[in-house]
């Protein structure tokens, strides 16, 4: 890993929501499409049930994992990997995703935490990536705009 890839990616915004309007954002579809480059999530939210973000367009699955943890309106983690990646399929080249929900006087805070890259074959590439396409700064800014937009 280059000096410049760190091991995760952090990011929060002040969203002024409820966190179970910011929680509806996150895990339904109608949200998700808006803000995740135009992928449904699917899930039936049980653990280590799949995680699948899919072409709202093509139904094409362009990134799948499973569910780690889901504490309604406080805590969502999953596993990521790109279904046609060059490396394989195993526990431990998927990244984790966690989103943590917390009450602020303004609002509520969303924070995203996404790695572990330091440890997940083409982990340098994968972060690259993520960053070239805006980090999750950019995610986070439309998930803002989608929840505050919608009431």
């Amino acid at each position: 890993m280059s000096t410049e890839t760190k091991p995760f990616i952090e990011s929060s915004v002040i969203i002024k929501a409820t966190a179970a309007e910011v929680w509806k954002a996150l895990t339904t579809a109608e949200a998700t499409r808006q803000y995740m480059f135009g992928c449904n999530i699917e899930s039936d939210w049980t653990p280590e049930s799949p995680v699948l973000w899919r072409g709202n367009e093509d139904g094409m699955v362009y990134v799948k994992g499973k569910l780690v943890r889901f504490e309604k309106e406080k805590t969502l983690e999953y596993t990521v990997i790109e279904p046609n990646a060059p490396y394989p399929d195993t526990p431990e080249n998927h990244l984790h995703v966690t989103y943590t929900i917390a009450a602020e006087p303004e609002g509520t805070r969303l924070d995203v935490n996404h790695g572990d890259f330091s440890k997940v074959a083409d982990g340098e590439k994968r972060y690259g990536h993520t960053i070239a396409d805006g980090g999750w700064n950019a995610i986070l800014a439309k998930i803002k705009d989608v929840v505050e937009q919608s009431l």
